[in-house]
This record gives structure tokens, C-alpha cells and sequence, in this order.
């Protein structure tokens, strides 16, 4: 199964903040596992959702220098209420420092004005070739694809 949970990148402000949505469907497989009689996104899709926003924010800033950005540490997740199906989320991730190998951030997640998910969390990015330079083409193809997702999301 692939999450990809955000549907649209609304505000991109490089080296800053970005501001994603996701909007959570009954039809989204996960769902009907996580407790069958009251369905909700589970927590950890929650910080998910704001660890692809910082993603996007580092690939942009760093006009995708890297294959890999990978979550290093959240701190301080604070879980204030559930989201439901037929809900919207809103992820507003602010920058602290975007570095060439390691980020930091503070997000949060609301909805209809109420507090989901927030949390301080740091990042690594790199490329595969940094260790094993025969992976140097496969570093060209997922960055191709990440610039495609990204203008898809953005748009």
C-alpha cells in the first residue's frame, strides 16, 4: 500500500512554511482496519501528513538536490482530537533550518479552525550514490518523478 497523504500543496514560501491539505475518504484502504465502528486517520498518518508537507519545502528550497527526505526525530507530537472521513486537514510547517543534509520544523494540523496534530520534527535528506555511486541513476529517476508529483500537487 502507498500513503501519499496530502492531495494539494495551497501556499510554498522557499526556505519558510509551506501549507498543505488533505482531505480524508471512507474509500482510503487504512481506514476500515482502524477501528471498524469509528473510523479515523490513525496518528502516525497524522504526522505523515506533515513530515511529505516539510518534504516538499526541503525538495523545493534545495531545487531537488536530494532522492531521499526521511523523517530523523519528531518531538513534542501532541494529538488534540481525531479526524474523521468527509474531514479536511489543513498542515501549516514552518522551518526552523533547511540545511544540505538535515532540516527542522514545526507543523500543525487543523481543522474546521480545531487543533488535530502538532509537533517539532527534524529531517535527513541525501541521495543514494552518496554511498554507493552505482545508485546515481536511480537518484536521476526518483528526483524525475518527485518534480512530476510535485508539479501535480502545486498546481
Amino acid at each position: 500500500m502507498k500513503f501519499i497523504l496530502i492531495d494539494k500543496i495551497i501556499e510554498l514560501q522557499q526556505n519558510s512554511r509551506i501549507k498543505a491539505v488533505k482531505s480524508l475518504s471512507m474509500a482510503e484502504e487504512y481506514l476500515g482496519d482502524h477501528f471498524p465502528a469509528f473510523p479515523v486517520l490513525p496518528g502516525v498518518l497524522l504526522l505523515e501528513g506533515m513530515i511529505e508537507s516539510a518534504s516538499w519545502l526541503v525538495r523545493r528550497s534545495q531545487d531537488f538536490a536530494n532522492s531521499m527526505v526521511l523523517l530523523e526525530e519528531a518531538r513534542n507530537v501532541k494529538y488534540k482530537s481525531f479526524l474523521s472521513p468527509g474531514s479536511t486537514i489543513e498542515y501549516d510547517v514552518e522551518a526552523k533550518t533547511i540545511e544540505d543534509n538535515v532540516s527542522s520544523f514545526t507543523g500543525k494540523g487543523v481543522c474546521n479552525g480545531e487543533m488535530i496534530v502538532e509537533a517539532r520534527f527534524g529531517l535527513r535528506h541525501f541521495n543514494l550514490a552518496d554511498q554507493n555511486s552505482a545508485m546515481a541513476e536511480f537518484d536521476a529517476i526518483v528526483i524525475e518523478n518527485l518534480k512530476k508529483r510535485f508539479e501535480l500537487l502545486s498546481k
